[in-house]
């Protein structure tokens, strides 16, 4: 019996589908870029099946945003060193995450993201700023912890929209070492650092 015309009726992996395309398109097209009716054409399904399974689009790529580590666990392996290395690991943790290609583009989906859509910001704040950072400066006991976390998110999305979304020469081709060891002492300059030291004239 030849197929039906049109797009496929929900079956067990259609879910499945949604996600895998959603997955895909919001990575390469970033989330102002991608559409229900995009994800729908890609996953064979009608759109309203989309708009059943998930609501909305917003709902969707939260729903699909896969943080490569545990943020819960991150200041662990921050802190393996001892806290006069923690700048260089975090570096280095974040420099090698990204040499996944599947890390790197569903984080750099989420970067670009965040830069246009308030859900998505909101997202990253949380899981960058509240479950990661801060609890990693109030960890190391110096003052002011939401603003040493803050000043290393800025740091690391920055790197991160640098290298991946921009990318701006002599970054990308770099070697991941070398990378982390330079952008390193930042970080541990926010980390444990005096925050207002005076401008050398």
């Amino acid at each position: 019996m030849p197929r039906s015309r049109g797009r496929r009726p929900a079956g067990s992996t259609t879910r499945e589908d949604i996600l895998a395309a959603a997955t895909h398109l919001f990575g390469e097209h970033g989330y102002p870029g991608t559409t229900l009716r995009a994800i729908a054409r890609e996953a064979d399904v009608d759109t309203r099946l989309v708009t059943h399974y998930f609501g909305t689009k917003q709902n969707l790529f939260v729903a699909v945003v896969d943080f490569p580590f545990d943020p819960d666990q991150l200041a662990g392996a921050v802190l393996s060193e001892g806290p006069d290395r923690a700048g260089y690991r975090l570096a280095q943790v974040v420099v090698r995450m990204f040499d996944d290609p599947g890390t790197r583009q569903s984080m750099t989906g989420l970067v670009r993201a965040a830069a246009s859509e308030d859900d998505a910001a909101l997202l990253v704040r949380d899981v960058l700023s509240e479950r990661m950072l801060t609890p990693l400066a109030r960890l190391l006991g110096e003052d002011e912890p939401e603003l040493r976390a803050s000043l290393i998110g800025s740091q690391l999305v920055g790197y991160i929209f640098s290298r991946y979304v921009l990318s701006l020469p002599g970054i990308p081709d770099e070697d991941p070492d070398r990378l982390a060891a330079a952008v390193g002492p930042v970080l541990q300059h926010y980390l444990t650092g005096a925050l207002e030291e005076a401008v050398p004239r």
